[in-house]
């Protein structure tokens, strides 16, 4: 359960196995959930960038609420001090705080190729080989940092199920290829415009511009999807969108055993008499990371797209209120389970605490 443990009162923590089992299963409910929301606005048009501006917001925003409310309760001792108190030892704990800093920047360069590989290859087939290849990855990494606390045998029967996942998750990306190419024939691959896909198909303009007068899954569905959507894919390679997919996977497996370092200083970095940063103090700059690195690339990416996104500037991201609040409810959502899953991990290890990666099963709802 969560307590406040102490003498008097200190800053709350989770202590049970049974109130971490809580926090995991709460956050890879908000983990898969955010990822629905991000992909239904680039169907709809809105430029991934302006999305992910303003989740960034909204994230970092909700560390910062979870830094201050669980992090300062109570009063501040040696032996486990608030995060405002560890906010003014920085010239001591320093070298956690970088570990902590540097997952914030594995998570955010993952969160942005997650955004480019959903408009390819979707939201089912991203976050099943994302999730897996984080898993086989991290949670490796986190049982040799955590001691070995959980059983290897149950540990790594899941880990084994996760390595299936990737490559059911790269079947499935090829069979959606083939169904897509069956109904399109070239046309996917050969055309580079909309308007050039509709007259190739002979699908009419006024039934392509409508997706509700088409039905899902034919060729017409298909055009009149890559009309509205904001990131356009016909014409581009789909083991690109597989590549970004792995990519994003293998940035994502960093930031956990770089967390635990961060909480657990495994490699004994810190001074002797130097307390360990608590959770709160590390998602503080875990998050601080994150927010940074995501806003300086979108907005390089505002006036840089990147795979064939449209140019845009800040002022037409300001001005951008279409699906403004999605974005920022994807934010909180995403930041709110980031740090339920730091929280759990830190009573349950961050080696089980990884069983959010399970949020496929989550995210594959929303996106049937």
């Amino acid at each position: 359960m969560m307590i406040l443990v102490s003498q008097g009162l200190r800053i709350y923590v989770v202590e049970s196995k049974g109130g971490a089992i809580l926090c995991i299963l709460l956050s890879l409910l908000c983990l898969g959930t955010w990822h629905a929301l991000m992909a239904l606005l680039e169907r709809r048009g809105r430029l991934p960038q302006h999305t992910y501006l303003d989740y960034s917001i909204t994230n970092f925003l909700a560390a910062v609420f979870i830094a201050f409310v669980f992090g300062g309760i109570g009063e501040s001792i040696q032996e486990a001090p608030s995060f405002l108190a560890q906010l003014t030892q920085i010239q001591d704990n320093w070298p956690s705080v970088l570990f902590a800093m540097a997952g914030g920047v594995g998570l955010s360069i993952g969160n942005l190729a997650t955004q480019y590989a959903l408009a390819f290859v979707g939201l089912s087939v991203t976050e099943v080989t994302a999730a897996s290849i984080t898993v086989v990855v991290g949670t490796t990494v986190n049982y040799f940092l955590d001691n070995r606390l959980n059983r290897a045998d149950v540990l790594f029967s899941g880990v084994g199920c996760f390595l299936v996942a990737v490559c059911l998750g790269s079947a499935v990306h090829s069979s959606n290829s083939a169904d897509i190419e069956a109904k399109l024939g070239k046309v996917s691959r050969d055309c580079e415009t909309v308007e050039e896909c509709q007259r190739l198909l002979g699908v009419e303009e006024e039934e392509e511009k409508e997706m509700e007068n088409v039905k899902e899954g034919t060729a017409a569905f298909l055009v009149a999807l890559e009309n509205t959507r904001a990131i356009k894919v016909f014409g581009k390679s789909m083991v690109v969108g597989l590549g970004i997919t792995f990519f994003a996977g293998l940035s994502f497996s960093l930031f956990s055993p770089l967390f635990n370092l961060a909480t657990n200083d495994q490699w004994h970095t810190l001074k002797q008499d130097v307390p360990k940063l608590i959770v709160y103090t590390a998602f503080f700059y875990f998050s601080l990371s994150c927010f940074v690195i995501a806003i300086a690339l979108n907005i390089t990416f505002l006036y840089n797209p990147v795979l064939g996104s449209p140019r845009s500037s800040f002022r037409e991201y300001l001005s951008d209120w279409n699906g403004r609040g999605l974005a920022l409810m994807a934010g909180l959502i995403c930041g709110f389970g980031n740090g339920l899953q730091f929280m759990g991990g830190q009573a349950a290890g961050y080696a089980a605490s990884d069983a959010v990666q399970a949020l496929p099963l989550v995210s594959t709802f929303w996106g049937i």
